[in-house]
């Protein structure tokens, strides 16, 4: 049985096929095939869901344009004459109207000018790599990658007369005395081929230091003691086996309703995932198989902002759904709401805000997406992964409301991005961030159960039994979810606020200064939690430039683009080294004044990304040089 949508298409392609039929038997006008299609597609339906096709055609049949019905009718008798004739131009019809289609709903949410620039810049690039495919183009291109291939290979695969390499396994096992030693070693090499331990660490490759953006989500000594007992009591552990290990399941059901309280749904689902990747590809999957069964969706689409963290791509791309992304205003950093609007189409099905995003550390409007998201009946995924345990402890810190600078301006409010948001269908927030757990551990939370099961894959057809598994993994490491259900307790809802308002405090102490004290940048936005980015309003101050002046220093900060920025997110090991920070901050902004330009490796690399067609190509090709020396042993 037609659906009222599927109905409704087929009551466009019948105006379309009729009216350029029409055109083609009676030699008709394009203005007069035009007329047609129009006065068709302004013809309302009051009940869409009880027409017939015979309605359709008489619909068409009777529409009053001088002319139009002898006309059709033409069409109808000379199609009943020559069926074959009229089922090959139902076919080019056919496919000139999917086309038209997709081309109006591609340009409808990207404008024309941004159909124009991408299209320019593709030409562009097209150009560029041909002529670097030449032979003089490919010799140079090949000579710089090798070049950046060793410089990569220097900083991570060890090299020299002491280094041992262990590519097979050895005769006879090793003691766990050797065991230990050997890795002690390791950890020593990248600091002995850097001629000593000190200029080791003044690389700021120690996390201890706390010059790292991120990365390192350390709880104290005693929290990792705790990880490691419970690494130790269910290192064989898997939940693939709850008969075997119920405390197992216990522990990871129990992780996912702590989660859901925290984010105001305790009636709702969810699951463990490896991270907040796979959370986010979760989702993704989750909304396509929804939309696939119960919307009959073939070509899924999802909408979301320039910000959305790069899995929501990588979930797209593994799952066959477009992404229309939008971009976000360049003051609040908050996604473009007409954009948005725009973008919206039948195969939409989901939408994406971030709370925050790994960018800029900004927060999309939650509301409003989800205002649209009820309208059209589809998902609203709010990404808190690195939002995490700090965004929900806000409200109970008393930051939430922000602070009013001296302009009488409110910065830094948290607004709403929890399932008491209407439209919020999904959630990922991952544990192994501010919630201190282990590496490898998120929560994908869904408003329901009912959802939920989207996300499963369920095979009762196997000759090896029936394979049910609620994610990407088959077998897992309980081990983790021990460790993180240890951490949650360990640290509990007192600890987790203490943390929260010292994390959200030193990033607004950041926050200010930058605003404050140092004119040549600007804070991107008005972050509420951990993360703050920066830009330079300075001509004469190239951002990459300090970044990289940063990094000599020991500092390592994540680089952004559009725009051209740096951005560091706050943990607790930031605490004691912010005033040293900003300090740094100061003095490599001078430097950057000073510094030839594009000569950092940040400039080199990120610069290259944002300015250049074909940019973008030559970056991917040193991340898979990067990707491919992770295993070089």
């Amino acid at each position: 049985m037609l659906r009222p949508l599927s109905l409704l298409n087929a009551f466009f392609f019948a105006c379309f096929a009729l009216a350029f039929e029409w055109a083609r038997v009676s030699g008709a006008t394009l203005t007069g095939t035009r007329r047609v299609i129009v006065h068709a597609l302004q013809t309302r339906i009051d009940n869409i869901g009880t027409v017939t096709i015979p309605d359709v055609i008489a619909t068409i049949c009777t529409t009053t344009i001088p002319g139009a019905t002898t006309a059709l009718t033409t069409v109808i008798e000379r199609s009943t004459a020559n069926p074959l004739d009229t089922l090959k131009s139902l076919l080019l019809y056919y496919v000139l109207y999917t086309y038209g289609i997709k081309v109006y709903r591609h340009v409808r949410a990207r404008g024309i000018r941004r159909c124009v620039f991408e299209n320019v810049k593709a030409a562009a690039k097209y150009i560029l790599l041909l002529f670097l495919a030449l032979p003089p183009g490919r010799s140079k291109v090949q000579s710089e990658l090798s070049e950046v291939r060793r410089d990569i290979e220097k900083k991570l695969v060890p090299d020299g007369a002491g280094v041992e390499r262990h590519l097979e396994l050895p005769p006879q096992g090793l003691s766990l005395e050797r065991i230990l030693k050997e890795m002690e070693r390791m950890d020593q090499e990248m600091g002995s081929n850097n001629s000593s331990q000190d200029e080791h660490r003044a690389k700021g490759v120690d996390w201890r230091d706390g010059k790292i953006s991120g990365a390192v989500y350390h709880g104290g000594l005693e929290l990792t003691r705790v990880i490691v007992a419970a690494f130790e009591r269910y290192a064989l552990t898997n939940p693939l086996h709850p008969d075997v290990f119920p405390a197992i399941r216990k522990m990871e059901a129990e992780i996912v309703s702590i989660c859901l309280r925290l984010f105001h749904n305790p009636g709702g689902a969810g699951t463990m995932t490896s991270g907040g990747t796979e959370s986010i590809v979760m989702a993704v999957k989750t909304y396509r198989d929804w939309a696939r069964t119960v919307r009959g969706i073939t070509e899924p689409e999802m909408v979301v902002p320039l910000t959305a963290h790069a899995a929501f791509d990588k979930g797209a791309a593994y799952m066959g759904v477009k992404v229309h992304t939008i971009p976000v205003d360049p003051i609040t950093r908050k996604v473009d709401m007409k954009g948005v609007r725009r973008a919206i189409n039948p195969n939409t099905i989901m939408l994406v805000g971030s709370a925050v995003n790994f960018p800029d550390g900004n927060q999309d409007d939650i509301v409003a997406l989800g205002q649209l998201a009820s309208r059209h009946d589809i998902g609203l995924h709010v990404d808190c992964c690195l939002g995490s345990f700090v965004l929900p402890f806000l409200e109970t810190s008393g930051l939430a409301d922000g602070e009013t600078d001296a302009e009488g301006k409110v910065r830094y409010k948290l607004e709403p991005f929890d399932f008491r948001v209407k439209g919020v269908t999904s959630i990922s927030c991952d544990t192994h961030k501010y919630g201190f757990a282990p590496k490898g551990s998120s929560v994908i939370m869904y408003h329901d159960a009912s959802l939920r099961r989207y996300q499963y894959y369920v095979n009762p057809n196997w000759t090896g039994g029936v394979y049910a598994s609620p994610s990407l993994s088959g077998s897992r490491p309980g081990s983790l979810i021990a460790g993180t259900w240890a951490a949650l307790h360990y640290i509990g809802s007192d600890g987790y606020l203490a943390s929260c308002k010292s994390i959200v405090t030193c990033a607004r102490q950041i926050a200010n200064a930058i605003t404050a004290s140092i004119p040549s940048l600007y804070v991107l936005g008005s972050p509420p939690s951990s993360v703050v980015a920066f830009a330079s309003r300075d001509k004469d101050v190239d951002v990459y430039e300090v970044g990289d002046a940063m990094a000599k220093r020991g500092w390592h900060l994540n680089a952004i683009t559009e725009p051209r920025g740096v951005h560091i997110a706050c943990t607790k090991l930031t605490l004691a080294v912010v005033d040293k920070f900003v300090e740094d901050l100061k003095a490599c902004v001078e430097q950057a004044r000073l510094a030839p330009e594009g000569k950092g490796t940040m400039v080199a690399l990120y610069g290259l990304g944002s300015s250049s067609p074909v940019g973008p190509t030559l970056v991917g090709e040193v991340a898979t040089i990067f990707l491919d020396t992770l295993y070089q042993a």
